[in-house]
């Protein structure tokens, strides 16, 4: 009978000693935070730790302090191994096991919140107007910097007043990237967004903004087939956007119309002389045109602001490769611009890429450039 209650007692302290053993301390603490377009000011933090296996474990407690030094307080309790903390986290989390007899187990690994690991911001940012879309690209420092760290690339938008020259309130995420470049498409014409570029660690610290960018999408169109008036004189004018309404807006789908050249609702005609050389001359009344640089242009996205002189109502000769911006009054007493790149000219026909910019008064053909200094930025 002594040996049967000896043996009890010895299986009773083993089984103590066993639980205490299977109290190990989380392992693996680990912290990825969420992105909320300011640096600092994330949206929340994740935590996430290896499972304790053991038999007598009935959750987790959670700790945290707002600083460096000071007690931890305790933060949650779950019985999950993750734990999502709203808002601005705190400096430093660790975690505990606790059994159902209401032991605790020492602390897991901490992790501290530290800002110092933040990537770099992307260095410059450049955009290109498209038809309804802004291509976006920028320097890829922050991957170069740290390609280890780095996660991905944040794209923002929203919308720009160009008459106050203000980015307004009402950010909004456009999507991520792991390259340095990105298109936003989906855009109405004629309608300005400022747009901003971060780049995110894979612990889900993000950077300061990249410079701000503004752009305007605008219609454009492709491979324009014309004729000289002495050829095809039905063919010979073209209408970057017949605003019959006089509202200025494009209320109807009338952009890039190619007609007879003898009309006076023509911008420009298209003319040969006895040399066969080819001209654009301007019809409309108020149409000017300017040739574009001194240089050919290497596309029609080469084409940017249009000129604030060098406007003529003679005509230009058209020569491929070669750009040319016109000028033109609107129905709603703002001028209106537009683009063209001669890409064929020969006596009998002439071939063109073109655009079009339907915001009242905007010289933005195809970017407007870095508007970080000298413009209120709204969150």
């Amino acid at each position: 009978m002594r040996f049967l209650v000896l043996g009890l007692a010895v299986a009773a302290i083993a089984c103590d000693r066993t639980t205490e053993i299977d109290l190990l301390a989380p392992t693996n603490l680990t912290y990825r935070l969420e992105p909320s377009g300011d640096p600092d000011l994330p949206a929340g933090i994740l935590l996430q730790w290896d499972p304790v296996l053991s038999s007598g474990l009935e959750a987790y407690e959670v700790y945290s302090r707002p600083g460096s030094s000071g007690s931890f307080d305790r933060r949650a309790t779950t019985t999950s191994t993750t734990f999502h903390d709203i808002g601005v986290p705190d400096l430093e989390y660790y975690v505990t096991a606790r059994t159902t007899d209401g032991r605790e187990s020492a602390a897991s690994n901490a992790v501290y919140i530290d800002e110092r690991t933040r990537m770099a911001r992307p260095a410059t940012l450049t955009s290109t107007s498209l038809d309804g879309a802004i291509y976006l690209g920028w320097s890829d420092n922050a991957f170069l910097a740290a390609p280890s760290a780095f996660k991905q690339y944040r794209i923002y938008s929203t919308f720009y007043d160009l008459d106050a020259d203000v980015c307004e309130a009402g950010w909004i995420l456009e999507g991520t990237t792991v390259a340095p470049e990105f298109l936003v498409g989906a855009l109405a014409n004629g309608i300005s967004r400022c747009f901003a570029a971060s780049a995110e660690s894979h612990v889900g610290d993000e950077s300061v903004w990249s410079p701000l960018r503004a752009d305007t999408p605008r219609p454009e169109g492709r491979n324009i087939l014309m004729f000289p008036l002495s050829v095809d004189a039905n063919a010979s004018g073209f209408r970057f956007f017949d605003d019959a309404n006089g509202d200025g807006q494009a209320s109807r789908i009338e952009l890039g119309l190619v007609g007879p050249g003898g009309s006076p609702s023509a911008d420009f005609w298209v003319y040969r002389d006895g040399s066969n050389d080819i001209f654009l001359v301007p019809q409309r009344a108020g149409v000017r045109v300017a040739v574009y640089g001194s240089v050919p242009v290497g596309g029609l996205t080469s084409i940017d602001f249009a000129p604030e002189t060098g406007y003529a109502t003679t005509g230009v000769e058209a020569v491929p490769g070669w750009g040319y911006v016109f000028e033109m009054p609107g129905g709603d007493g703002f001028l209106r611009f537009g683009a063209l790149r001669v890409t064929h000219a020969s006596a009998d026909y002439l071939i063109f890429d073109w655009a079009y910019q339907t915001d009242p008064g905007n010289p933005e053909l195809r970017s407007m450039g870095t508007v970080e200094t000298g413009v209120t930025v709204r969150r």
